[in-house]
């Protein structure tokens, strides 16, 4: 019966996981060729390696939302081991990476066997941003020449970046119509992809920022072809190429630098990296499954393993979990993992079906989407956060990035965890309190009789050193516990623990189990974040960064002392049980801050980060919102405004409501509930009345409590008036239901 029953789960979910694969297939399919070319691979080996990927980690892998595919981290080991060991000639030193990836996969292979997945934590958060940006300013550096069409640019990341000054002077001292064109083209695609956000139709929408720039470079050839009616002026080095017989003309591997101390080094380099931002990926896209499923990681090692070994002996590239294109999946609808076997599929029967169309994709577009990519990674944004968690942070980021530009990814990661430990000795000036302390077992765990609740005890330090340890333990509870983790006895807590903590503290509350933590009141942090080093020696403060209210902020104060509520400026991770709601069922919480309440706290409004995505699909939201507790439950329903993403709501259970008796309401408003019977009922003309004629909020109900969303921004103190009153006004006319 559990079998049938899920079979029928299955299909029933199969034509919401087409869709998902389809428009994943729309963004790897640029992304493939792209970050093959980047790599100075052939532009069909990043299209390979997406199909084995998806077809193989789909059927043998532990993770239902992602997707396997070419990642960004690994175009420059792949770049460099192609220029190193082809000595100038690049298609040869495409064949003995073949041969690199071949054995990578092996390795990968046995980090899943051997159960390595928990080696992620031994790295710094800090020091892995610090690489994943070096990894964005090394595609950057390249691929920006690319996109003015200037593809002569050579050199180590720091060169490329000097020479961006001629590439720009190049196009205005050549100003021939096939220089000015690929730099229009390069330029224009760039701009759909910074702009792409900012238009709010959701029409425009539906076809991912990638497609449109793809779009934009074949559109333009058939103008030339067709409405110009003159050969298209771009040079044949910047167009694509493709076999003509793809099946017959698959390279094999070449495995004659086995024994070379250069061949060996790729062939960590490539195996650590996959690994690393697989690992992360995953991790990040466990976040966003609004079932909030874990994923196992190990398995998911050995089936990229697997694939990349497969990836290899038919011309591909390493394939790792790819965060960008898992998130898109994650946002249109993807439930399980056939998604990532139709994404392959489609790809498939793209270069199979349109194979002249692909070749007409001029590479500055592509260089565009690339740029891009590598920008979103090195965004100056996430210095900025870090230095805002705590000044170490930020210096950690800036050796990490450092040094991985100038000496390669290992040393710059090896040279991110020297620079974190180093960091934590001068904090606490002491060398032996980790050295005598790192290996002992300083976490406790047992379940009280009385109450049943599991209570874990963290002494000495905890930091990424032992984290693990941690984890380990806390991975055994059942999420829908209540778990106490208490530092009372712990002098030492580090930024990837705090911030690993938070993840905990989010998945129990989505399934309605609790985490608390406790202990830390007598420690004290550099800055009021919620990830910030937590020490029981205080530490001097650095910029003052946060303890200043801003005019909005001494706005909001005076409103609160107005209406006689409570104010709390500071940042706060907790989260309000708000995981229950199902807006925030794919989004991630980060804190919440300006708080205002009332004495019974029956009305609470805030501010609240949160976020869709993740790294480079990762989209930072901040809007202001308003909960109401009420004295009786009421019918759970979700009120929005009728669009066509609406009907996103469909696959959770949610179907539209329509009133005959109403049919204005009907037209500019979405109703959805489970229980359509007693929604029906609720709605009474009163209510519908009240909603028609007041502006357009999001409205959600749980149980007891209502959530009221304002715009997709922070509400101006006008909005939030506006806000409190519609949402005094609602709970009166709920009041009477």
């Amino acid at each position: 019966m559990g079998k049938t029953k899920t079979f029928r789960s299955f299909l029933g979910a199969l034509p919401g996981n087409i869709f998902a694969g389809f428009v994943v297939s729309l963004v790897a399919l640029p992304l493939g060729l792209g970050l093959a070319i980047a790599s100075e691979a052939p532009p069909i080996a990043g299209i390979l390696s997406a199909v084995v990927g998806g077809v193989v980690v789909a059927l043998l892998g532990g993770s239902q939302l992602t997707i396997a595919g070419p990642g960004n981290g690994l175009v420059i080991v792949l770049l460099s081991s192609i220029t190193l060991l082809g000595g100038g000639d690049l298609y040869q030193g495409y064949l003995f990476t073949l041969a690199a990836v071949v054995l990578s996969g092996i390795l990968i292979f046995l980090f899943g066997l051997f159960r390595f997945g928990a080696l992620s934590e031994f790295f710094p958060a800090s020091a892995l941003q610090g690489m994943l940006a070096a990894i964005g300013i090394g595609i950057l550096a390249k691929q920006v020449h690319v996109m003015l069409g200037v593809t002569t640019a050579g050199g180590s990341p720091f060169d490329l970046l000097a020479q961006i000054p001629d590439s720009i002077l190049y196009v205005f001292q050549n100003p021939t119509i096939e220089v000015l064109l690929a730099a229009v083209l390069g330029v224009g695609s760039f701009l759909i992809l910074i702009l792409y956000s900012r238009i709010q139709n959701p029409i425009f929408h539906l076809i991912p920022a990638p497609m449109w720039v793809v779009v934009l470079a074949i559109g333009l050839t058939y103008y030339y072809e067709f409405v110009a009616a003159v050969p298209y002026p771009m040079g044949k080095n910047l167009l694509i190429t493709l076999p003509e017989n793809l099946l017959g003309n698959l390279p094999f591997p070449d495995f004659g630098k086995l024994g070379s101390l250069e061949f060996i080094g790729i062939v960590i380099s490539l195996t650590l990296i996959s690994c690393i931002e697989s690992l992360l990926s995953i991790k990040a896209v466990d976040k966003l499954d609004p079932l909030k499923r874990r994923s196992n990681v190990n398995k998911d090692l050995r089936a990229l393993g697997i694939a990349t070994t497969i990836s290899g002996f038919v011309g591909g590239l390493n394939v790792v979990t790819v965060i960008a294109r898992s998130s898109v999946n994650v946002n249109n609808g993807g439930s399980n993992r056939s998604a990532n076997l139709f994404h392959a599929l489609f790809l498939l029967l793209f270069i199979v079906l349109f194979q002249d169309q692909i070749q007409r994709i001029a590479l500055p577009a592509l260089a565009a989407i690339l740029v891009y990519t590598g920008y979103r990674l090195a965004a100056p944004e996430n210095l900025i956060m870090l230095f805002r968690i705590g000044k170490e942070q930020g210096a950690i980021y800036i050796v990490t990035l450092g040094m991985t530009l100038a000496y390669g990814l290992i040393t710059g990661i090896t040279f991110g965890v020297l620079a974190t430990f180093i960091m934590h000795v001068l904090i606490n000036k002491s060398v032996f309190f980790f050295t005598r302390n790192w290996l002992k077992p300083n976490v406790l765990m047992f379940q009280e009789e009385d109450s049943g609740n599991y209570f874990v005890s963290v002494k000495n330090f905890c930091s990424f050193l032992n984290f693990y340890k941690l984890k380990a333990l806390l991975d055994e509870i059942p999420e829908h516990e209540h778990v106490i983790v208490d530092f009372s006895l712990c002098e030492f807590v580090d930024h990837t623990v705090m911030e690993g903590l938070s993840d905990y503290r989010r998945s129990f509350s989505s399934k309605n189990g609790v985490f608390e933590i406790i202990g830390l009141d007598v420690h004290f942090s550099d800055t009021q974040h919620p990830f910030a080093i937590r020490k029981v020696l205080p530490m001097k403060d650095f910029l003052n960064l946060g303890k200043h209210l801003t005019k909005r902020q001494k706005t909001l104060e005076i409103l609160a002392k107005k209406l006689n509520w409570s104010y709390r400026p500071e940042l706060s991770s907790e989260a309000n049980n708000l995981e229950q709601f199902e807006y925030f069922k794919s989004k991630q919480i980060n804190y919440q801050y300006n708080v205002l309440f009332d004495e019974t706290e029956q009305f609470t409004l805030f501010d609240l980060s949160y976020s869709e995505g993740a790294f480079i699909a990762k989209e930072d939201l901040k809007s202001s919102f308003l909960m109401i507790r009420l004295e009786e439950k009421v019918p759970q329903f979700i009120l929005d405004k009728e669009h066509l993403l609406a009907n996103l709501y469909e696959p959770l259970g949610y179907q539209d409501i329509d009133f005959v008796e109403a049919p204005d309401f009907s037209r500019r408003f979405f109703l959805g509930g489970k229980n359509r019977k007693e929604i029906r009922k609720w709605f009474t003309p009163e209510l519908i009345f009240f909603f028609e004629s007041h502006s357009y909020f999001h409205v959600e109900t749980n149980e007891n409590t209502l959530l009221i969303k304002g715009r997709n921004r922070l509400s101006s103190i006008d909005e939030i008036k506006k806000m409190l009153a519609f949402g005094t006004e609602l709970t009166q006319i709920l009041k009477k239901q």
